[in-house]
């Protein structure tokens, strides 16, 4: 039975789907008439087939990537809300500390990358590291702005009734807080995917275990273009479902805290 959501469900997913596909066919439509070689600009048909050809390695290097990123926007969860919660606590931490997030957040990955193959080698672990340098800033900027919005009225009624500060955290601050952190976490998720495959391009996992970054980067080197395509468009794909579900668990977790 069609319910009512389910028919503005359809309504609007239908218009990207039909601008997606005009846009594959008008690609299509260029390539074949202009005769531009394949090399410099491969047709949807010759990307489908080389996505195809290397679906193994796709999937397993989207794996891969996802795993990187998940591990990268997790920890800056974690240190992010961590920090913020410091630095609304404490004013002197704030105005001493807060100037360096927003370096840390100016820093280009290329300079850093030595300096992480140094510490922590080759793999893994350093696209996580690259993954969560890129996607903390976001949760610390709007963790600690929702943590300083804070209704002065109820913080008020908070001392007036002697609460301790743990109180006033947990019972106030963070839950009052919770639309400003999922909101960065929006924005820090996708950056997360960003910077891993970023990490990949320095600091691959090597040629038994890679992801997308690193097929990006070997398919520009032999100049195969519609593999190229191809590792670009799971790479989109990618940051397109890690936004969905975090955009899935924010409205769930708002519809309780709005509950």
């Amino acid at each position: 039975m069609t319910t009512p959501r389910n028919v503005t469900m359809l309504s609007s997913a239908w218009p990207p789907v039909v601008v997606l596909a005009t846009v594959i066919c008008l690609w299509q439509l260029a390539v074949s008439l202009s005769g531009v070689a394949s090399y410099l600009l491969p047709g949807p048909i010759e990307v489908a087939q080389a996505a195809w050809s290397k679906r193994a390695d796709m999937c397993s290097a989207s794996m891969l990537t996802a795993m990187a990123a998940s591990g990268g926007f997790l920890a800056s969860l974690l240190v992010g809300v961590s920090l913020s919660i410091a630095f609304s606590m404490s004013r002197w931490l704030r105005l001493g500390c807060y100037p360096y997030a927003i370096v840390l957040q100016t820093v280009p990955v290329v300079a850093v990358a030595p300096l992480i193959v140094v510490w922590f080698g080759y793999g893994l672990q350093s696209v996580v590291l690259v993954a969560f340098i890129i996607s903390l800033f976001p949760i610390i900027t709007s963790t600690t702005s929702g943590l300083l919005a804070i209704d002065q009225d109820l913080v008020d009624l908070f001392e007036l009734h002697n609460a301790s500060q743990l109180q006033r955290l947990t019972k106030l601050s963070l839950p009052s807080s919770v639309p400003f952190i999922l909101a960065g976490a929006r924005i820090s998720a996708g950056m997360a995917v960003i910077g891993a495959i970023v990490g990949e391009f320095f600091l691959g996992l090597g040629v038994q275990r890679f992801g997308l970054g690193y097929m990006i980067l070997q398919a520009s080197n032999f100049t195969k273009t519609d593999e190229l395509f191809a590792a670009v468009l799971a790479s989109t794909g990618l940051g397109v479902v890690v936004f969905l579900l975090i955009q899935w668990s924010s409205q769930t977790i708002l519809k309780r805290w709005q509950g």
